[in-house]
């Protein structure tokens, strides 16, 4: 989908498919068929975006052989589907029967990382509408628990020579693609306090910020002053992630952790946060050992679960769509649009504990359908032709 800002702007609306477990070309092309062409079709849409996951296996293949990008293409376009994000956060195994911490390695330190992400950019070059630009999100740099001064510096030559590669890949092929450093929950970079200084002296022409409205909640971050910052230090937001967390008012109840129980699954791992009366946030890597007793449970908790951001979670939950409003306004209400890529990313409905998965296309429309309602509301208007 493609709306337009009042400034005249092209806002691109996309979901995320790393919600499909494929990782071949021939398994993405037919999940494609599967759920994102009926997704068009259920959401009434003449075409929808669609924020690829490639593993790194297949990114490889596809940055290697331009014919296969093609491929790709001409099966999107056949699908009224096109591309301009990926989502470069998980390596591979994002389907995993566990993938908890494993999905922030290779970090940031590792050259893994950065042939990956190159290979992502390349293939994103060949995908690309014309007239639009290109937009990769990435992990936090890495997992907070061992990072060392010597990872850090690694880190930051890689993301200058990330730069650099960008920069070569538009002088190749006359493309603009941009990576988004994402924060994330108990990651190096979970602030955007962090993520300054993370970026610090990072050429902000290719590297800039991906926004998680559901991370932004489980932070307790406000948005409209994350953007302030961000906008005063000239870093981009070079994508947003349309997501709510899970949250709960009173975690202590009985039958709240009953009903929580059921979300702490074995495959993702689900950060967890609580506000102490003082202000300090207090949290756990995981929900299992919030409702083990990790968390004192006397205020609120939002949980790093993504839920469908359409319907609401049966009282007594609830999800952080008030922050996800927030952020949309932030966003887009003001005179010039702070993004032009917007990815609904609710990766978690295989698990969500009701879930039937002859119903996932028609969720993804609807939340698709419920997104694009909200910027109607802001002023924005659907591009048709």
């Amino acid at each position: 989908m493609r709306l337009r800002h009042p400034d005249g702007s092209t806002v691109h609306l996309a979901y995320c498919t790393n919600v499909h477990p494929a990782e071949s070309l021939d398994g993405i092309i037919g999940q494609l068929a599967a759920y994102a062409e009926p997704a068009r079709v259920a959401a009434g849409a003449e075409r929808i975006g669609v924020g690829l996951w490639l593993p790194a296996e297949t990114a490889a293949r596809l940055a290697a052989e331009p014919a296969a990008v093609a491929r790709l293409r001409r099966e999107l376009t056949t699908r009224g589907l096109e591309t301009v994000t990926l989502n470069g956060f998980p390596y591979r195994g994002f389907h995993a029967r566990v993938v908890k911490r494993a999905v922030y390695y290779p970090d940031w330190s590792e050259p893994a990382r950065l042939e990956y992400t190159l290979d992502l950019a390349r293939v994103l070059a060949g995908l690309l509408p014309e007239g639009a630009r290109g937009s990769i999100s990435t992990l936090p740099l890495a997992w907070r628990t061992v990072w060392t001064s010597a990872q850090r510096s690694m880190a930051a030559r890689q993301l200058d020579a990330l730069a650099e590669g960008l920069k070569q890949i538009a002088a190749d092929t006359g493309r603009t693609v941009r990576v988004g450093i994402e924060p994330e929950p108990g990651c190096v970079v979970e602030h955007s306090e962090e993520a300054l200084r993370s970026l610090a002296g990072t050429d902000s022409e290719w590297i800039g910020l991906c926004l998680d409205a559901c991370h932004l909640a489980v932070t307790h971050e406000d948005p409209s002053g994350v953007l302030d910052r961000l906008r005063e230090a000239g870093v981009p937001v070079v994508k947003v992630q349309a997501a709510t967390a899970l949250e709960v008012a009173d975690p202590a109840a009985p039958a709240v952790r009953e009903l929580l129980a059921d979300f702490a699954e074995p495959r993702f791992l689900h950060q967890t946060r609580e506000a102490s009366a003082g202000g300090r946030l207090l949290g756990t890597d995981d929900l299992g050992p919030a409702l083990a007793g990790a968390l004192p449970g006397r205020r609120p908790w939002r949980i790093h679960y993504h839920v469908p951001l359409h319907e609401e979670p049966s009282p007594p939950l609830a999800s952080t769509r008030p922050v996800l409003l927030e952020t949309l306004r932030a966003l887009f209400a003001g005179r010039r649009a702070v993004t032009d890529h917007l990815e609904v990313e609710t990766y978690t409905w295989s698990v969500l504990p009701d879930h039937r998965e002859e119903t996932l296309a028609t969720g993804i429309a609807a939340e698709l359908t419920w997104l694009r309602e909200e910027l109607l509301g802001l002023g924005l208007r659907e591009v048709t032709a």
